[in-house]
């Protein structure tokens, strides 16, 4: 089958493209958008996170079918050419980035939260991150990113 859907703002089409085949292996293998880490494969990890039509999903989970005429983010999308998004920057200032292997998917469960939620709790951003498995960090510096990240957004940092 065809799918035809946006990606990062620009249109995209995928050919051949059987049943089963994942969102996320049609970003990474046919669109040539490694960002979205392939893990688990379960849905457990979020390192595969990207949002579909604005709410953030597991592309591991998702039909590549699904996205059929629907936007899709990924990661490679949140930066302004060269220009990091502020997520993507209070990551690196505040050393939340170790092996990188999660970043991903959790820059873009971030962006979606403050998307949301400008000021988020601790407890909110807890929650909306619990998807995300990190094995190095010890989220306290992803938490601080995050933070960081809506403290800046809000004029406060």
């Amino acid at each position: 089958m065809r799918v035809n859907f946006t990606v990062n703002g620009r249109a995209q089409q995928a050919d051949n493209v059987w049943e089963g085949e994942s969102l996320l292996y049609v970003l990474r293998e046919r669109l040539g958008l490694p960002g979205s880490k392939n893990a688990c494969e379960q849905g457990e990890c979020g390192s595969c996170t990207v949002t579909l039509d604005g709410v953030a999903v597991c592309a591991c989970l998702v039909a590549a079918g699904q996205a059929e005429g629907r936007e899709v983010g990924t990661v490679e999308g949140l930066a302004d050419g060269d220009r990091l998004s502020d997520v993507q920057q209070a990551f690196l200032d505040a050393g939340a980035v170790q092996c990188g292997f999660c970043t991903p998917g959790l820059l873009v469960q971030a962006t979606d939260l403050l998307d949301k939620q400008a000021e988020p709790s601790d407890v909110e951003i807890r929650e909306a991150l619990a998807g995300n498995l990190c094995r190095c960090t010890g989220y306290e510096k992803i938490m601080d990113a995050v933070r960081l990240a809506a403290g800046r957004k809000s004029g406060h940092a």
